[in-house]
């Protein structure tokens, strides 16, 4: 994916959708967080086919800065195939991955490189202090609860994209191919040293975020049915469930009409029992429906995302 020869120390990868007048701070405050540290980075930006003017912003971002490189994508495939793109383009040995909208603060750059040089391959953001809505907040500790529980792993609400990874971890990252993608449970999964780091969540800079609720919960299946199988395990123990439920219902029943306090037999039980398993089969049908979805989604081998244009200096495509 990379080429070792001049590899800067640093890249730093954002995905860019709706910030046309972020841009220009986005790209001043990174390079004044990470040029004391190192003159040898590279910024990766990359638009996912924004509707407004952000690929003027990142096409004048990069006649400005030979350290800026541009990425405009096809369509919009979602930001975490976004986020795909720029590290599949990045070739620093050590990687960021941030937001554009300046909630991820470039000031914490050094802060995570300080602390993954004391022995981590990664370390993750922390958002201790969460700068967003309370339905936003709620919604993303439903989300990751719900998450942690189906995949059997620790999930933390306050961690999402932003953090620093070894070029080894981006390599591994970039090996996993699935048409599914989830940037942070991906992180999670390829191991290695892991550490956390508290810092300060700011305000969004102007906007609101293009994740509305049915993006949210599109995202929330596709990460669900891509790392767990677990769906398809409930439905195992709820058909177990109601079998045993149906059972002592069918006793119930026939002790009510030996005693003769059931004066129409059947009918009752019958639509009952006709609506309920009606519509447990239905849903069972509909969560193997989706695992089969995905299943048939992963084997047509589609790329992850199709580049349209690339600016900015080592232009050569990767193979996606």
């Amino acid at each position: 994916m990379t080429n070792s020869a001049e590899r800067p120390f640093m890249s730093i990868v954002s995905p860019v959708y709706r910030a046309d007048t972020m841009l220009d701070e986005l790209v001043a405050r990174i390079v004044a967080s990470v040029a004391p540290i190192t003159d040898s980075f590279e910024i990766i930006l990359v638009d996912d086919r924004s509707p407004d003017n952000s690929w003027a912003g990142i096409q004048k971002q990069v006649s400005l800065d030979s350290r800026v490189k541009g990425l405009r994508l096809s369509r919009n495939f979602g930001q975490h195939r976004a986020i795909t793109a720029g590290l599949d383009h990045s070739r620093g040995e050590w990687v960021v991955v941030m937001d554009c909208d300046l909630q991820d603060r470039p000031e914490e750059i050094p802060a995570l490189l300080a602390k993954a040089q004391e022995g981590s391959d990664m370390v993750l953001a922390r958002r201790f202090q969460r700068q967003d809505t309370f339905f936003k907040r709620l919604f993303s500790q439903l989300f990751y609860g719900t998450l942690g529980y189906l995949t059997g792993s620790r999930q933390d609400s306050a961690i999402a994209n932003f953090g620093i990874y070894h070029r080894k971890v981006i390599d591994a990252i970039c090996a996993m191919r699935e048409s599914a993608r989830y940037f942070p449970t991906m992180a999670r999964w390829v191991g290695f040293r892991v550490n956390t780091l508290n810092v300060e969540h700011a305000e969004r800079a102007e906007g609101t975020s293009s994740y509305n609720f049915k993006r949210l919960v599109n995202l929330a299946l596709d990460i669900i049915l891509a790392y767990s199988d677990k769906p398809l395990r409930l439905t195992v123990k709820a058909g177990l469930v109601i079998s045993a439920t149906a059972f002592l219902g069918a006793i119930y029943m026939l002790v009510r009409a030996i005693e003769g306090k059931i004066q129409v037999l059947g009918y009752a039980s019958l639509i009952v029992s006709i609506w309920f398993f009606s519509g447990l089969i239905i849903l069972i049908m509909g969560v193997i429906g989706l695992y089969l979805g995905k299943t048939f989604e992963g084997v047509k081998n589609r790329p992850i995302y199709v580049v349209d244009e690339l600016i900015g200096p080592d232009t050569t495509p990767v193979t996606v």
